[in-house]
């Protein structure tokens, strides 16, 4: 399992211990990453992503799981969630045609 927040695409990031001496060794920074469980109001029903907390406070501010899936681009996105949102464009251009 690779420590790459699904939704953001917040990946590791490399960088310095630097010790009083100033020596300088190579160590890795990690993101925040939780397994949550986020529900899709088009699709009813429920999705588990490992998401960033970075990026689950981003889906809060925006609205919900729907919202941000629509409004990211898909390069930014990893394949679960590429498929997700292609599911819900799916169901939201279904329901606004039948309305």
């Amino acid at each position: 399992m690779s420590r790459i927040c699904e939704l953001t695409g917040k990946g590791r990031q490399v960088g310095n211990n630097v010790s009083h001496a100033n020596n300088k060794t190579k160590r890795t920074f990690l993101p925040n990453l939780q397994n949550v469980t986020l529900i899709s109001d088009a699709l009813g029903k429920s999705v588990k992503l490992r998401v960033s907390t970075h990026g689950l406070r981003s889906v809060e501010h925006v609205g919900g799981l729907d919202n941000w899936l629509l409004k990211t681009r898909d390069d930014q996105l990893s394949l679960r969630a590429r498929r997700l949102k292609r599911e819900v464009r799916k169901k939201v251009a279904g329901t606004e045609a039948a309305a």
